[in-house]
């Protein structure tokens, strides 16, 4: 019985089609936006403000930790002073402010509440005047 060329070259074409899966979700742990769950979105709630830019801790040990599922964190550098610049997202979602809200006019900082889920929002004043927002919190 004569095989397909097509038939032999299936096994061959699935494998390349693994790998290449692969690849692209071994990409995103090798990038600097590793943390960003969902590219475009802040903590996957709303787009991105125009004037946020995404960036992610350059820790190995934070990279490790998000890949490994035991931490969630993405960060997002805006010109100027704006440390309330992401809430919108989080107020529009449902998050609740649970507990004070830290404002010392160069750091602000405080936990969001929603269906048990809590994120920690923190501001702080970059020496160039620019505001940099880390939110962190435990994977879904």
């Amino acid at each position: 019985m004569r095989r397909s060329p097509l038939l032999l070259l299936l096994p061959v074409l699935v494998l390349l089609a693994a790998l290449a899966v692969w690849g692209l979700r071994e990409a995103r742990w090798r990038g600097p936006l590793y943390c960003i769950e969902q590219a475009g979105q802040v903590w996957g709630l709303a787009p991105v403000p125009a004037a946020a830019t995404p960036t992610c801790p350059e820790s190995r040990s934070y990279r490790q930790e998000v890949r490994e599922g035991f931490a969630r964190v993405e960060q997002y550098t805006l010109p100027g002073w704006h440390p309330r610049a992401l809430l919108p997202a989080f107020q529009a979602a449902g998050f609740v402010p649970e507990g004070g809200v830290e404002d010392d006019g160069d750091e602000f900082a405080v936990f969001l509440g929603r269906a048990g889920e809590r994120v920690q929002y923190v501001a702080d004043r970059q020496p160039d005047g620019r505001t940099l927002i880390t939110l962190s919190g435990r994977p879904r």
